[in-house]
């Protein structure tokens, strides 16, 4: 018998043990918006009396059996702190596909992408992709490693749009910038440093696809992301001075981008 290279073995465990993976989704918000996406996995459903009355149509939809807990001692198994309003919710993580395939947009005007540089935060993500859905963005790409998976607390800061705005992980955001170059984007990083204002960067080029490339707060955009941009630009401040939080100003940015 033909013993498996350790490459092939580590890849098939890889495989599997993404295939068993789960997220727990919590708070009435988070938990509806899953129960009614037809391209989620649903497993488990645990709720409080009152929140299977306010879910009522959500659960009905879905065709879940839920698991009924009492309030004082609720059995999913997520984090007791975490604001859960009676709701619980076990899934598979979304499966968007093809970075290509998301980025190439809609009929609505060139697209847009947003890219995080290791941003681990999962509240700061979920806020950048409430901000994204809001300013129609086609994707947006964090790292496989060292950024935020899908978690409860990431959907719950999303309110919502963790189930329809398309969030990618990229084992190498450099070659995903360059994917997204070869089909036509301009690749804008911000950094605070940069000469150029974010405005005057974008408006000759407007009419074209954009990628927002934005890095984690303190660090920043790593070397080699940097150098992949087509150019480094800035939000101005108001007396030449100040800082944003990574999900504002990732909002900011779209808004500035906007086609």
């Amino acid at each position: 018998m033909v013993k498996k290279p350790k490459w092939v073995v580590a890849k098939e465990q890889s495989k599997k043990a993404s295939a068993a993976e789960t997220v727990w989704l919590f708070g009435l918000h988070a938990v509806r918006d899953a129960l009614v996406n037809p391209n989620r996995d649903r497993l488990r459903l645990v709720v409080t009396r009152n929140a299977m009355d306010k879910l009522a149509d959500a659960i009905e939809a879905a065709g879940i059996e839920p698991e009924m807990s009492d309030p004082r001692r609720f059995d999913a198994p997520i984090d007791p702190q975490s604001v859960h309003q009676g709701a619980a919710l076990e899934v598979k993580p979304l499966n968007w596909g093809r970075l290509e395939d998301v980025a190439l947009g809609g009929p609505d005007g060139p697209p847009r992408v947003v890219m995080l540089d290791r941003v681990t935060d999962p509240h700061n993500v979920g806020a950048i992709l409430r901000s994204a859905e809001v300013f129609g963005a086609s994707a947006v790409v964090g790292t496989l490693h060292h950024s935020a998976p899908e978690t409860g607390a990431l959907a719950k800061t999303a309110s919502g749009a963790l189930e329809r705005q398309p969030y990618l992980r990229e084992r190498n955001l450099a070659d995903a910038m360059e994917r997204l170059r070869s089909m036509g984007y301009v690749i804008f990083g911000l950094d605070g440093e940069a000469e150029q204002t974010i405005d005057d960067a974008i408006a000759p080029v407007r009419d074209r696809p954009i990628a927002l490339v934005l890095g984690a707060e303190g660090p920043g955009l790593r070397p080699k992301t940097k150098e992949t941009c087509d150019a480094l630009v800035k939000i101005p401040f108001a007396q030449g001075f100040g800082s944003l939080n990574v999900s504002n100003a990732a909002a900011v940015a779209l808004y500035a981008a906007r086609a």
